[in-house]
């Protein structure tokens, strides 16, 4: 919708559905199917292409996953984060990197504290010390690997929460949401009292975009990390998000059961977005309400006719590129 000629390199889709197929994305880009942890595969793909500006958002994202399969976790988020660089650097096209990482890359405390952009990287799970090592790594090539004129320059992006239609994937709350209600079945929820801040995915595919061309345009500045966050007030419980989630859908009764959470989840994590909100082009559009009404209204829809599922995803992007429209 931007004009851009867009390749990706991803697994197949590992739910059905899935956004990839739900809306024909294959149809509207090239794609292949590249393991990231391969890294001659990657560097063949990426030379082929010849892109100018890459955005690595290939990850395994799931907690919970990273403690049955750390290997793969670990392998994915540091070693593919490596062979992705590795690949750009030595592609004589690309001039700009977007490493996305998580708002979990900080050694969490457990401390009414918005996390900025300096504090101490860690991981009390795998998948959160695995993004803290993908930023390191991230640092590391753009600290020392350029090519002719100090390219490619290199950003990682840390957001927070995401949510958004057309998530299906495994342990995360607004796709529990929406099999519950599926199914007819309660709605089981494993930290109900933990803190997180909650944003659109458009939010963020705005301030990586932002990101892109700042490096694209030689701005060796913007070669750092960022919080990519939400506004203070959309940092809620995931309890609170589930009850103004049902009252969006008018099931504000739907049952809900608690489990006990067996494994380590952080309870309390903010971001501070003050670095983000002065140095770049961008600021979050969406409050929490209205970011739940359209990822509610994107469910619904597809539940009632999945053939719409594009015209859904290209009204909702429009919509919020009309609300960029007058900072642009």
């Amino acid at each position: 919708m931007l004009g851009a000629d867009v390749y990706g390199m991803s697994l197949e889709p590992d739910t059905t559905p899935n956004l990839f197929n739900a809306i024909g994305l294959g149809d509207l880009m090239h794609s292949e199917i590249i393991d990231i942890r391969n890294a001659a595969d990657v560097r063949q793909a990426v030379e082929a292409c010849a892109p100018e500006i890459v955005f690595h958002l290939a990850a395994q994202p799931l907690v919970r996953k990273s403690y049955s399969d750390p290997i793969e976790t670990f392998a994915t988020n540091v070693v593919g984060t490596a062979a992705v660089l590795d690949a750009c650097r030595q592609c004589g096209s690309v001039k700009a990197v977007v490493c996305v990482t998580t708002d979990k890359v900080y050694l969490n405390k457990e401390e009414n504290h918005p996390y900025v952009e300096g504090d101490r990287l860690g991981g009390l799970d795998p998948y959160s010390a695995s993004k803290a090592c993908a930023e390191l790594v991230a640092y590391v090539y753009q600290r020392n690997f350029h090519r002719a004129g100090g390219v490619p320059l290199i950003a990682t992006a840390r957001g927070g929460n995401v949510v958004g239609g057309g998530d299906w994937c495994a342990d995360r709350i607004i796709p529990d949401i929406v099999r519950a209600l599926a199914a007819r079945q309660p709605l089981k929820l494993r930290n109900p009292a933990a803190v997180r801040p909650w944003q659109h995915v458009l939010e963020l595919c705005e301030g990586y975009l932002e990101l892109g061309a700042r490096l694209f345009a030689d701005e060796r500045d913007i070669a750092d990390a960022w919080n990519i966050g939400p506004m203070a007030e959309s940092t809620l419980t995931v309890s609170e998000l589930v009850k103004l989630a049902l009252a969006l859908w008018k099931l504000p009764e739907h049952p809900v059961e608690v489990e006990r959470a067996a494994l380590h989840e952080a309870q309390l994590l903010r971001l501070n977005i003050e670095k983000s909100l002065q140095r770049l082009n961008w600021r979050p559009r969406l409050a929490v309400k209205d970011t739940l009404t359209w990822t509610v209204d994107w469910y619904r829809d597809y539940y009632e006719a999945p053939a719409r599922a594009r015209d859904m995803t290209f009204a909702q992007i429009k919509s919020f590129q009309n609300m960029m429209a007058p900072n642009r």
